[in-house]
């Protein structure tokens, strides 16, 4: 029988937009201005900074609610020249979610590369933690990058790694006001 071809091994990045943004509300009690927004620029450097020398993708999925396409452009643009791949949703319905294309982008690439380390972006315990935690149980380094005060499942679980999202080195111009 002819030997499995290696696998390139990855370290992928996949960012809930819609749930990072809520949460943030969440943790500052307020909408999130461009001041207090994560540097998307700071989280692909320390994602690359933790690889070492193993390939890298960033993955950011959004939802398009009705008529803001055009409002959007500016920020996809700027996902896109940091390098990361955007995948956007039309936000029809209530329950539209991005939830479910994140994991079958994670299936995908776990079919074509060796996760290595997969870091998800997203403090929505309902939907990730089961699938994170049978990842994980095959080898790959499982970080969930949110925060503490939403987060609760990938601080509890211990198959899973967390890192506060104001933890990653220039993610944050200033230090948020957290009031949680």
């Amino acid at each position: 029988p002819e030997a499995e071809p290696l696998l390139q091994p990855l370290d992928l990045l996949v960012w809930d937009a819609p749930n990072i943004d809520m949460t943030l509300s969440n943790v500052i009690g307020a909408r999130p201005s461009p001041a207090s927004r994560p540097r998307f620029d700071a989280v692909a450097r320390w994602l690359v900074d933790g690889a070492g020398d193993r390939d890298v993708e960033g993955s950011v999925f959004t939802n398009v609610p009705p008529g803001a396409a055009t409002g959007m452009r500016g920020w996809i643009e700027a996902l896109r020249s940091f390098g990361y791949a955007v995948f956007a949703k039309p936000k029809l319905h209530h329950d539209d979610d991005v939830d479910l294309a994140m994991l079958e982008h994670i299936d995908e690439r776990s079919r074509t590369h060796r996760l290595t380390r997969l870091v998800v972006a997203s403090g929505d315990g309902r939907n990730f933690t089961e699938p994170l935690e049978a990842i994980a149980r095959t080898g790959t380094e499982v970080v969930v990058l949110s925060f503490g005060e939403v987060a609760g499942y990938a601080l509890e679980s211990d198959l899973l790694t967390f890192v506060d999202l104001e933890d990653v080195p220039g993610a944050f111009t200033t230090p948020l006001d957290r009031v949680r």
